[in-house]
């Protein structure tokens, strides 16, 4: 009887405390409103100068939820509906995407058959106005917003092609972007679907994808997710489905509300639990991308093959606030088959300098794959294959920062109605030498290292008053530099060339040629060939049983 009493009354006493807790909870909230409130109230009724309430509160949010991740953030009611766009795809729209360059934008995609593609638009166009309206040094944003409306509507675009102003009427259609941009085959026996995205539909169209390539014959497939930063959970919950039989856990996400606990499995049969199958991944694979990626890996289904995923392993939902408002809210993490999480970034914990901290190494868990392979949390999804990035050379990142593929390929356009396809497009030797003269002439300028250390070099030794000395040396050596960066542009031939083709490609047939443009080239692409062709390793890198 008196360990009954006894247990009562702690029972009593552990209710009360969570109830004064609760209590105080409520206390400092109402508190901290209202304290926030007067603030707000004392800026605007007597600030110095006039203030824009509506901005003033945006700024104020922002910073407070800047101070628990990056993927928690508010949306105004216009920002709401872009987000929705983004989870949907679907908008009214032309069909295109530009990019602004000092004050003017250029159209860097086309969609196939949609209505900007329809109407003759082309990648490389300078746009000049909208409906009549100068966009010249407009942002991105605003551009966005002009030619977006409702289907059926028109707008029309002024553009500058090949130093000649030209009016392109456009009617706007219902556009659905894809979330599966490509697929196709790499050879008569490999498979290749690229993913980008994990909106609505995702799912289905990765099926539709591959149910095509097997009538193709494929025997094996690459899913490659390299670039894509993720999106709806529950898409890559059914991606992973099509490869995995029914009733398997593919992800568990934990947080401290109930909503928050929710365990995702494979619902539908299988498309096909045999084919071989590998997936590509870097850096920027993240979220939705890094749970399918990380069960394919935990339930031994797929070789992985790339670089370090970018370690988000958290989850939001959005949440619908007064006026049209919305806010993504991180409700949980997120934990695949092993029962591991693979966020690398700790916000609880922050460094001194306010900066997230990166789990190390010593405190990460080891946790077992279905067949028993050892594999860690804490830091993304590491590959079973790494492939080292292909690091550009410096002309080729100059080339590419001054524009001067993207220019030459537009130039190459207007020159050429058409070209061959593009497995068999290959540019010459005059081709070479033609963008070689066309570099030569338009301003162009880099820095090697060596001459960046030249110049330091220099100054250092002006600083200490012995450039006189050794004024002939530098000059000699700068001259020397000067002569051998000349040989640059042949030097690194084979991947000016790569990068040019691709470019070219894109003005032709979409963004699909450029893909395929890089298969021959391309080290993930060719790592994945390899081990389809040895079936011993592939079996051997899986420890299947």
């Amino acid at each position: 009887m008196f360990s009954k009493k006894k247990f009562l009354f702690f029972s009593l006493v552990l209710l009360l405390i969570f109830a004064f807790k609760q209590a105080d909870d409520y206390f400092e909230i109402s508190k901290n409103l209202e304290i926030f409130g007067g603030v707000y109230k004392e800026i605007h009724t007597g600030y110095v100068d006039e203030i824009k309430p509506g901005e003033l509160m945006k700024k104020g949010i922002d910073a407070m939820l800047g101070s628990l991740d990056p993927y928690t953030n508010f949306y105004t009611e216009s920002q709401a509906e872009d987000a929705m766009i983004m989870r949907s795809g679907e908008y009214g729209g032309i069909g295109c995407s530009s990019f602004k360059r000092e004050n003017y934008q250029y159209i860097n995609i086309v969609y196939k058959g949609l209505a900007a593609d329809k109407a003759g638009l082309r990648v490389g166009d300078k746009l000049l106005e909208i409906n009549g309206k100068s966009f010249v040094g407009k942002s991105l944003d605003e551009s966005g917003d002009a030619l977006r409306g409702a289907p059926n509507t028109k707008v029309v675009l002024t553009i500058e092609r090949d130093d000649v102003r030209k009016t392109i009427e456009i009617t706007r259609e219902d556009i659905k972007l894809k979330n599966v941009t490509y697929f196709g085959l790499i050879n008569s026996e490999t498979g290749y679907i690229k993913l980008d995205h994990f909106m609505i539909g995702a799912a289905k169209e990765v099926k539709d994808a591959l149910l095509n390539l097997k009538q193709r014959g494929i025997k094996n497939i690459v899913l490659d997710l390299r670039d894509n930063g993720g999106g709806l959970l529950h898409e890559s919950v059914s991606i992973v489905n099509i490869f995995n039989d029914i009733n398997q856990v593919v992800v568990t996400t934990k947080g401290r509300s109930d909503e928050a606990f929710r365990e995702y499995k494979t619902l539908d049969q299988v498309t096909d639990a045999q084919i071989p199958l590998t997936v590509l991944v870097n850096s920027h694979s993240a979220s939705a991308s890094e749970i399918v990626c990380g069960a394919i890996q935990d339930l031994d289904r797929g070789v992985i093959i790339g670089r370090n995923t970018f370690g988000k392993g958290l989850v939001q939902n959005t949440k619908v606030l007064p006026y049209g408002t919305q806010m993504k809210l991180t409700i949980a993490k997120y934990y695949i088959p092993s029962n591991r999480c693979i966020q690398l970034l700790d916000y609880t914990h922050r460094n001194a300098d306010g900066s997230a901290g990166i789990v190390p190494d010593s405190l990460r868990k080891a946790f077992k794959t279905r067949n028993g392979r050892t594999v860690y949390d804490g830091g993304g999804v590491k590959p079973d294959l790494n492939v080292a990035e292909n690091k550009l050379s410096n002309i080729a990142k100059s080339l590419e920062k001054n524009y001067l593929f993207f220019d030459y390929a537009t130039h190459y356009r207007s020159q050429h109605e058409s070209i061959a396809d593009i497995r068999n497009f290959k540019l010459t030797e005059a081709d070479f030498a033609d963008f070689k003269s066309y570099v030569s002439t338009h301003n162009f300028n880099y820095s090697t290292n060596s001459e960046n250390a030249l110049k330091t070099l220099k100054e250092k030794v002006n600083e200490e008053k012995y450039l006189s000395s050794i004024q002939s040396e530098i000059d000699a050596l700068e001259n020397t530099l000067k002569k051998i960066k000349m040989n640059d542009l042949d030097k690194n031939k084979v991947e000016i060339l790569e990068m040019l083709r691709a470019e070219i490609a894109r003005r032709y047939y979409y963004e699909e040629a450029v893909i395929e443009s890089t298969f021959d080239s391309d080290k993930d692409v060719l790592k994945a060939i390899e081990i389809f062709a040895n079936p011993l390793q592939y079996q051997s890198i899986l420890q299947v049983k």
